[in-house]
């Protein structure tokens, strides 16, 4: 694994469920794991701020994507069970890979209009790698939103997302994509949580 920053030790990426991942995702889950008004919510930011007509990558993706029916474009999704993935009716392409064990994405460069990740980014252990290659994969000044609630599943995150709280996780989503080149990173609550779940998304811009 390629060593991150000094500020982030070896360490940080562990997790106390060190099995494969493949073998722990291989039954579907046809379920939400954050509740509607959350959802709701990030979907209305997707209407505001993706390509109508775009390409877009949905990476870490399940049997729902949260797009609003305003994207008329294709989306290309990216997840760890190929039954969810045959599921989503939003998913013009899908492909299957664990980005834990092969991080680098076969797609070509500037290939993509926007791109997302919803509620995986706390169970990637070599960050770096990966967004940077969302960074190559991406069109100049292309949008990066990464969203994310309070929930996971404990033995899968790593050990720098267990010990941070809410405004601990977008600092370092925010410094995930600062590391990769993305530029105008901003984060954003979408819901506090005092009725539900909460929900905070990390948006960037691809290098230009």
């Amino acid at each position: 694994m390629t060593k991150p920053p000094a500020s982030l030790p070896d360490q940080a990426f562990a997790k106390i469920d060190t099995g494969n991942d493949t073998l722990f995702y291989a039954a579907p889950r046809f379920v939400t794991h954050i509740d509607d008004l959350a959802l709701n919510a990030l979907t209305a930011f997707y209407a505001d701020h993706l390509p109508a007509g775009g390409h877009i990558l949905d990476l870490m993706s399940s049997w729902v994507s949260h797009l609003p029916d305003t994207l008329t474009g294709s989306v290309t999704g990216h997840g760890m069970n190929a039954e969810e993935l045959a599921a989503n009716p939003r998913l013009n392409a899908n492909f299957v890979q664990n980005l834990n064990q092969a991080p680098y994405l076969s797609e070509p460069d500037a290939s993509f209009d926007a791109a997302l990740c919803c509620a995986g980014v706390q169970y990637l252990v070599q960050p770096y790698i990966v967004f940077a290659e969302i960074a190559r994969v991406l069109r100049p000044g292309a949008p990066l939103i990464v969203s994310f609630s309070n929930r996971c599943f404990p033995s899968k995150a790593v050990e720098i997302w267990r010990k941070l709280d809410a405004n601990g996780h977008a600092q370092l989503v925010e410094h995930y994509l600062e590391a990769a080149g993305f530029i105008n990173i901003k984060s954003h609550k979408l819901c506090e949580g005092s009725k539900g779940d909460p929900m905070i998304v990390v948006i960037g811009s691809a290098p230009i």
